[in-house]
């Protein structure tokens, strides 16, 4: 299962990173090669000052090895080995009108013993949300649309647990905000009395697949829209919100500081211009106010 789902991963990777630069028309993705001491690596690519993309990553990574010991306090066990791999990507467009996207799917193995051939268990987890800075109802039915598809291909039971999932995860509790306006959030996804560690791989790689048909007519739509110095200014200062939930409560970003992870590829989710004004708040009836609205109070898109 691990060989494929890494099958899976560089495969995707090639083909959001291809559709990304077509668009941008100017910009390539820069591409580094790490290695882990203690085992494994990956493929990190970046994408910075372009025409659309103002910074952007889209990374893998599978690494092994013995659990670092935050880790092994995390699952209260005194030794272990582990394999996990996964893809991940941050976008951050220019245009305030385009929103950010992030997302993330991995599987992780853990072992008894050191020869890491018989898992003793192992999981699924990742998801997709959209944060805009101005916002398109329209652009948000059509992400969660797509979503939904896959998710509904394997259970119309998946898609409204893993949206609320979303909602509760990507909120910044100190701001009682969310950071966005959701998506799917899906963690831990073992064997159970319903689906099978295989049925969960399939879905989770549906879930992947689903991304570039979820985000793309969002981009290429709003790339078009004008906007001034003003409307930039706003998207700055929601771009420090997003700095505050990576840098605060997420935990790919934690178990990446936590456990040595390479720092360029942990921080590289974080945009290049963010600004934190002191008790800044938009003019009521603005469209800076509502965004605000729908993120203190999640909606139901579909």
């Amino acid at each position: 299962m691990k060989q494929s789902f890494t099958k899976y991963i560089y495969n995707l990777q090639d083909e959001i990173c291809s559709a990304l630069e077509e668009v941008d028309g100017v910009a390539n993705f820069r591409e580094d090669k790490w290695n882990r001491e203690g085992g494994g690596g990956g493929r990190t690519r970046v994408i910075e000052k372009g025409d659309v993309f103002e910074k952007g990553g889209v990374n893998i990574s599978t690494v092994y090895g013995e659990l670092p010991d935050p880790i092994k306090k995390h699952f209260n066990v005194e030794s272990g080995w582990f394999w996990a791999g996964g893809i991940s990507l941050v976008i951050h467009p220019k245009n305030p009108m385009v929103p950010t996207v992030h997302a993330n799917f991995r599987y992780f193995e853990l072992y008894e013993d050191e020869d890491m051939d018989k898992p003793v268990d192992g999981w699924f987890g990742g998801g997709a949300d959209l944060t805009p800075y101005y916002l398109f109802e329209e652009d948000a039915v059509h992400f969660h649309t797509e979503l939904k598809k896959a998710c509904d291909r394997h259970g119309e039971d998946l898609y409204p647990k893993f949206k609320k999932q979303c909602d509760e995860y990507f909120y910044n509790s100190h701001r009682g905000e969310a950071r966005g306006v959701g998506g799917l959030f899906f963690d831990y996804l073992r064997e159970d009395e319903e689906r099978s560690l295989k049925d969960w791989h399939s879905f989770t790689e549906d879930a992947g697949s689903a991304f570039l048909d979820a985000y793309l007519p969002i981009l290429k739509d709003r790339i078009k829209e004008p906007f001034n110095r003003a409307q930039r200014y706003w998207q700055e200062v929601r771009r420090g919100r997003y700095v505050e939930f990576n840098l605060i409560h997420d935990r790919g970003t934690l178990f990446g500081l936590k456990t040595d992870g390479r720092i360029e590829s942990i921080l590289m989710s974080l945009p290049p211009q963010v600004r934190w004004d002191y008790d800044h708040s938009p003019k009521p009836g603005s469209k800076e106010a509502e965004l605000l609205d729908v993120l203190e109070n999640p909606r139901d898109w579909v």
